[in-house]
């Protein structure tokens, strides 16, 4: 006969004990192995709940707060300006009161949001809410900019950055305040500030953008004579430098000059020289000018192409890869600066520059392919022809670089080289330079270094062209003075 338990027994309280702890072992367990909320350190001597009230770590959520404050609040600050700007039919065709909805509903949903980022920023969750507030605020501008419709502005603006605003702002006010004790009016007041220097920034910035819708092509560059020739004279050069850099090892191989782990070598010997043709000749520009640059070592790659006709060694093989990419390296590095000064309209570099290489790519893509036609099958290889045909393109640019630059009158400061000796020669042989015996006038002797200008007579002496002058070099047979 089965007996029931007097609950009033010592024992059989233990016994009910014991099992209501082992029930509640996994429960309690589990609670113990959450941890506790992180909160802020407390400085030394504080009560350990007390806020720092102030600290490197406090005064950053601060930075962070104003700049949450400054993209959220500061945007919608900025609305008056997008007032006008759709108001004016540029960008869709909407009533003034369909207009104001857009920044209505902005305004009303990230402080609507709230509702349900406050409750997540209380479980911890403070850093998905950013990273989700801040893509969508994000995201919204990006969509903003392809918008041509009323509805879509309505989605971008309205409701994409208006809730990515609202995940951000309730959280940051949130938090503000468990940082500080006495100071938190100043630490909450700083944070705020950034709407009202959004609301600064953001109008001034957009006036200047929206004001001034920019065609993605610059059509007027295709009646642009200097630049359309530097154009040309770049593609040309592409070309030529292309082929170089395909046919760089295959050629000493495929002629036998080398063996093939040196002709390996030889393409990062090529690149090694192409470094520094990238940045000496480029400094060496900043003194003498870009086109008087690019021009003549333009002239000494195409010369050099020409050379590799005559290679017959190893020596002769690395030492054209040297020369070869050095020159090789000015005509990737100049051109964007020649691009600059070949642009009148400063605004409008980027997409000069873009347009230029856009025509110059079709080098890159034609390179390759008119090569290998060239150079022909294995047995029948025509090496003569195709660094006849690499070698001629970039003495074409050089012609051409040159003409450029004569033709260019937007960049005076340092003139064409063949201008200058053109110049100088004539007056150097003019008739009205002659003296009665029909010998030509010297300078004064006593002077070593005379400094001239243009069409100045020269004699006795070396012309040597400078930035902004000639120098005269006295050369006299008693050495020097």
């Amino acid at each position: 006969m089965a007996t029931h338990p007097n609950p009033d027994s010592p024992r059989d309280v233990n016994t009910a004990t014991t099992q209501h702890d082992s029930d509640t072992g996994t429960r309690r367990s589990d609670l113990e192995e959450k941890p506790a909320p992180a909160r802020p350190l407390a400085p030394s001597g504080a009560a350990p709940d007390s806020p720092p009230n102030g600290g490197l770590v406090a005064w950053l959520q601060v930075v962070g707060g104003f700049l949450i404050y400054f993209s959220t609040w500061g945007l919608i600050s900025a609305f008056p300006v997008l007032q006008t700007y759709y108001e004016s039919g540029t960008l869709f065709e909407a009533s003034s009161s369909n207009i104001s909805w857009i920044g209505s509903i902005q305004s009303f949903l990230l402080q609507l949001t709230g509702v349900l980022s406050g409750p997540i920023y209380d479980r911890g969750y403070m850093r998905a809410l950013l990273l989700a507030g801040s893509f969508l605020i994000v995201f919204g501008l990006m969509m903003l900019s392809l918008c041509t419709q009323y509805w879509q502005a309505l989605l971008s603006q309205a409701l994409c950055i208006g809730i990515g605003a609202g995940l951000l702002f309730v959280p940051t006010v949130s938090l503000i305040p468990t940082w500080f004790g006495t100071r938190v009016g100043l630490a909450v007041g700083i944070a705020a500030s950034g709407s009202s220097i959004g609301g600064v920034v953001y109008p001034v910035v957009l006036s200047r953008l929206l004001a001034q819708p920019r065609a993605a092509v610059d059509w007027s560059a295709f009646r642009d004579v200097p630049f359309m020739l530097f154009t040309l004279a770049v593609f040309l050069v592409f070309v030529g430098q292309t082929v170089l850099l395909f046919y760089v090892s295959f050629y000493p191989a495929d002629r036998g000059l080398t063996d093939t782990s040196l002709a390996f070598y030889n393409a990062a010997v090529f690149n090694a020289a192409s470094t520094l043709g990238r940045i000496l000749p480029n400094a060496l520009s900043d003194r003498i000018g870009v086109f008087n640059t690019i021009a003549p070592l333009s002239l000494l790659l195409g010369a050099t192409l020409f050379c590799l006709l005559a290679v017959r060694n190893a020596a002769g093989v690395v030492v054209m890869a040297v020369v070869t990419g050095f020159t090789s390296g000015v005509v990737i590095a100049l051109p964007p600066v020649c691009f600059r000064l070949l642009t009148a309209n400063k605004a409008m570099i980027g997409t000069r520059v873009g347009q230029g290489f856009a025509m110059i790519s079709f080098a890159l893509l034609l390179a390759g392919p008119s090569a290998g036609a060239i150079l022909g099958s294995a047995g029948q290889r025509n090496w003569t022809g195709l660094w006849v045909y690499a070698a001629a393109t970039g003495t074409l640019q050089a012609a051409i670089d040159e003409a450029t630059h004569m033709s260019n009158t937007a960049n005076q400061k340092y003139p064409p080289a063949a201008t200058v000796m053109a110049g100088s020669i004539s007056q150097l042989v003019g008739p009205e330079n002659e003296q009665d015996d029909g010998r030509i006038p010297n300078f004064p002797p006593d002077k070593v270094n005379v400094d001239c200008n243009c069409g100045d007579l020269l004699s006795n002496g070396t012309l040597i062209v400078t930035p902004s002058h000639y120098l005269y070099e006295q050369v006299s047979t008693d050495g020097p003075q």
